[in-house]
């Protein structure tokens, strides 16, 4: 099963990269049972750009966590790229995220005094890769986040909204096919929430990336091209979004300003 996760590539044609099928989840036992998912349905496609939506409590964020095999299902059906993720083991699950999916958060969760290099290089360090190919594709993928010549600064000189690229850096250097983003604008102010929210867009549209996102603010949303809504476990909507907003601003920016504090 572990070489069939490292050989897996794209879906067959027509087939989602991801699919849920009556997906449940419950925490606890007896009275104190909660059932955070509730026979969950759900395609997601190669390329697409999903806003994950809904009050707290309605299992947004469970199914994320099932979807990034950070949890499991108590029953249904995960599929990934055709392979029943619920089937795998715990060292299984672990091989899929690393291959396959970068994670985004809220807190930026970087580590405090290494640099934005280090930091970015930490998952390729995981993968085994040679000092020199980690440096190489850890340069890549700040400058691809408008971070280019910020690569030895540590955290507490780097903005908010700084660190925020430096940790989508970090999601992406091992070229996933899947982000999951974990309401990535929270702790950001307006004008970065939305020059984050137009470079996971511009990854999007110009690398395919999957991008898979948490949140409670509308505005952000509107960012994707899919907008599904949990309410009290179970898919409440799912409609796509005619006209999502783009990269335009990050565009129109010199590209000293788009690394600028």
């Amino acid at each position: 099963m572990s070489t069939a996760i490292e050989r897996a590539t794209r879906p067959a044609a027509g087939e989602p990269l991801i699919r849920l099928r009556g997906v449940t989840k419950m925490y606890g036992s007896g009275q104190a049972a909660l059932m955070a998912l509730r026979g969950v349905d759900i395609d997601i496609n190669a390329g697409e750009f999903v806003a994950i939506m809904g009050p707290s409590g309605s299992g947004k964020s469970t199914a994320m966590n099932i979807i990034g095999c950070l949890d499991t299902p108590t029953a249904g059906e995960y599929l990934f790229q055709g392979m029943h993720v619920e089937q795998l083991s715990r060292d299984q699950r672990a091989l899929l995220r690393r291959r396959y999916l970068g994670f985004v958060f809220q807190g930026f969760n970087l580590l405090a005094r290494t640099s934005a290099q280090e930091n970015v290089e930490l998952p390729l360090l995981y993968r085994g890769e040679s000092a020199a190919a980690r440096h190489a594709l850890a340069s890549r993928a700040l400058a691809s986040v408008g971070l280019a010549g910020w690569e030895h600064h540590t955290p507490a000189e780097l903005s908010g909204g700084q660190q925020q690229r430096v940790a989508i850096a970090r999601a992406i250097v091992t070229e996933p096919a899947v982000l999951l983003a974990d309401e990535p604008t929270g702790n950001l102010d307006t004008q970065r929430s939305r020059e984050i929210m137009e470079l996971l867009s511009r990854l999007n549209i110009d690398h395919g990336i999957t991008v898979l996102m948490v949140t409670h603010e509308h505005d952000m949303a509107m960012y994707a091209k899919r907008l599904v809504h949990f309410v009290d476990g179970m898919l409440d909507s799912d409609v796509g979004n005619p006209h999502p907003l783009g990269p335009d601003f990050l565009a129109a920016l010199p590209p000293a300003a788009t690394g600028g504090p």
